[in-house]
């Protein structure tokens, strides 16, 4: 894989999975992505269409219902669908990188069995309970609780912003709950819990700025009842895994962030070629010349960053500063060519019904979610031994 860094060419099998996505995404998503974002409607059709192409599966082994490819490949599907929508987007990554990963990554073998047939298929969805009210970048301070009682771990707690977690396909949450303190330390576990179960509620959706085509809702716990062997991995080691995960999946949203960065580039281009003032196109304009070669700039270092990150990743090598720098460059990308794609537009940019003003809305959470851009800073001052 890591031969294109320098050629700059994809090998042939992750070129045509791009071009498939893009396919997808240009005939699909895009022509019904204004509608589920103005209705705020989950787009069962679309993500019906992912599964049966086979995306929720992608990084993981044929033995578990999955494609047989790697996180790159993902990383390439979830360019090409954010581009054009990234509600779309960012359940599929939600899907398999905070649903269906912590089970293959910490799961034992009944749990995988039972578990990645449902969430590779697409058919299910998978979620997972980490971030709490007074616990956002701090996820350690979890106060919700699960305690052995007859065989069963008893949970009581509430979860927020969590994607993936009330659609109707919606199978599994994970949720991260002290299972234990001793002094100032509180163990931390992940734990199954199976949707629907008995005290387990999905609160009514949020309100959002954008990815308003995006399921997400704080989650209520009240004395769930699971059996013991839904415990995710060891005991006490719910956190530090869960850290795993959010490294891979910060590589995860950098491609979905190029994607938005990039999507925003094509928009303007588009318009800057069609737009006349003045008796002639604005991209004729050096101001616009200049303001859509910066965005292109930005895309395309961005996603040099999570080529990188990915290769690192797939190789065995350490990728954590590398994930928080693709992170941290691919967010900041997409937030500034989302705004400069509105300002080219001028005031249709202001207009709902064009792409780029749902790219303005949406591209500011990819700042905050999955890490702010602070904890990036804080993640790559502390691999340079700061």
């Amino acid at each position: 894989m890591t031969d294109f860094l320098s050629t700059g060419t994809l090998p042939d099998e992750y070129a045509q999975l791009a071009k498939t996505v893009r396919d997808f995404a240009q005939t699909v998503v895009a022509p019904v992505a204004a509608e589920h974002d103005a209705q705020h409607t989950f787009p069962y059709e679309v993500v019906a269409g992912m599964a049966e192409m086979g995306l929720f599966g992608l990084p993981f082994p044929e033995e578990y219902g999955g494609m047989g490819g790697d996180y790159f490949a993902l990383c390439l599907a979830l360019e090409e669908l954010g581009k054009v929508d990234q509600s779309v987007a960012i359940t599929l990554e939600a899907g398999v990188s905070l649903g269906a990963m912590p089970v293959y990554r910490f799961g034992n073998e009944a749990q995988k069995q039972e578990w990645l047939p449902q969430l590779t298929s697409g058919q299910a969805l998978g979620a997972f309970g980490l971030t709490e009210a007074g616990g956002g970048t701090d996820a350690g301070a979890t106060k919700t609780t699960a305690r052995l009682d007859d065989g069963h771990w008893v949970i009581n707690g509430t979860k927020q912003f969590i994607t993936n977690s009330g659609t109707d396909i919606t199978r599994l949450v994970t949720v991260t709950a002290v299972t234990g303190v001793s002094g100032d330390n509180r163990e931390i576990s992940s734990i199954l819990v199976p949707v629907p179960t008995a005290g387990f509620t999905a609160e009514p959706a949020y309100d959002k700025v954008g990815w308003n085509a995006s399921d997400t809702h704080p989650l209520t716990f009240d004395d769930v009842r699971v059996p013991e062997e839904n415990l995710l991995g060891e005991r006490g080691r719910g956190y530090a895994n869960f850290l795993r995960i959010l490294d891979e999946g910060r590589i995860a949203i950098a491609a979905l962030s190029v994607g938005a960065a990039q999507g925003c580039v094509d928009e303007s281009v588009k318009y800057a070629r069609e737009r006349a003032a003045f008796g002639q196109p604005i991209g004729k304009f050096q101001a616009i010349e200049f303001k859509i070669a910066r965005m292109e700039a930005r895309a395309h270092a961005a996603r040099a960053a999570y080529y990188d990150a990915a290769a690192l990743m797939l190789a065995g090598r350490p990728f954590k500063k590398e994930a928080a720098i693709a992170k941290l460059v691919a967010s900041e990308a997409a937030m500034d060519n989302a705004r400069d794609a509105t300002q080219i537009h001028g005031g249709y940019g202001f207009m709902n019904e064009y792409p780029v003003a749902r790219h303005y809305r949406d591209s500011k959470i990819l700042e905050i979610g999955e890490g702010t851009t602070e904890v990036q800073l804080m993640v790559i001052a502390r691999q340079m031994g700061m």
